[in-house]
């Protein structure tokens, strides 16, 4: 297919959203699904991990004259289908056709993976944080970071489109790639798929760094004590501190002291040792 003059026909966004919707619905009758990119208001993407993929994409000086296109057609609906796997990502997008959109990215390499958990290790309690950002500035700016962070450099992404543009990124590209930004809303994990990341790791790592760095003798609470051997202790923050015992000291305190623990060692089952 090629365009007169190197410049495709104007398509509405009436007329898009119209061919994208009879596209859908011609997969379904087919028994194929479709996992379209639907936005809501102006804003591509609204969470944390979202808008720092686009903010990240934008980073990218040479994608500056198409990424517009690009986020008009995914704020329009031209995206009828979109899927990340492992190292790629596939889209349908409408335009005055429909076009096959491919991208390829490469895995965030291993050693800068390593320096990500190391980096985070103790600082990352649970896979919810991580996944809705809810974590310390420092931790954030290190896996967003642009050149050790998790998203893919420039040299990292291979763009191709069935459309005749001859961009290297068309409208159809970027309208994909701002997709994935609107899908990280949804689907934070999706980064880490991409990337070849288990974000698991972060988590194991967080717990290493607790264990490592408790000190090795350990602090029993006082009713785990007392559960444990069976025996009522007295509260020690309601018991008044004892004074070393002097001299002076009658000896009746002392005993009276003895009596109740010897007491209380009574109470313990004869099968516990």
């Amino acid at each position: 297919m090629s365009w007169n003059g190197g410049f495709a026909p104007y398509v509405s966004v009436a007329t898009r959203r119209r061919n994208a919707a009879k596209v859908v619905a011609t997969l379904k009758k087919s028994g194929k699904t479709t996992e379209p990119v639907i936005i809501e208001g102006r804003k591509i993407a609204t969470t944390f991990w979202g808008k720092a993929w686009c903010d990240h994409l934008e980073n990218f000086s040479d994608y500056d004259n198409r990424l517009p296109r690009g986020r008009t057609y995914a704020r329009n609906g031209s995206i009828i289908d979109l899927t990340i796997a492992p190292g790629e990502i596939h889209a349908q997008v409408s335009g005055s056709s429909l076009y096959q959109v491919q991208i390829k990215i490469k895995p965030v390499q291993a050693m800068q993976w390593q320096t990500i958990v190391q980096n985070c290790a103790g600082k990352i309690d649970s896979l919810i944080e991580l996944l809705q950002g809810q974590l310390s500035a420092g931790v954030m700016a290190q896996l967003c970071d642009a050149e050790a962070g998790l998203f893919p450099k420039h040299n990292d992404i291979d763009l191709a489109c069935s459309c005749p543009d001859w961009a290297v990124m068309c409208k159809h590209v970027a309208a994909v790639l701002y997709g994935v930004g609107a899908r990280l809303d949804h689907q934070p994990d999706a980064l880490f798929i991409l990337r070849q990341a288990n974000q698991s790791e972060l988590i194991s790592a967080a717990s290493q760094a607790s264990w490592t760095t408790t000190d090795n003798a350990t602090d029993i609470d006082h009713d785990d004590l007392a559960e444990l051997f069976g025996i009522q202790l007295e509260d020690p923050e309601s018991s008044p501190v004892s004074e070393p015992v002097v001299k002076s000291t009658p000896v009746k305190i002392v005993k009276k002291k003895s009596l109740k623990v010897s007491l209380k060692i009574k109470q313990v089952p004869n099968t516990v040792i």
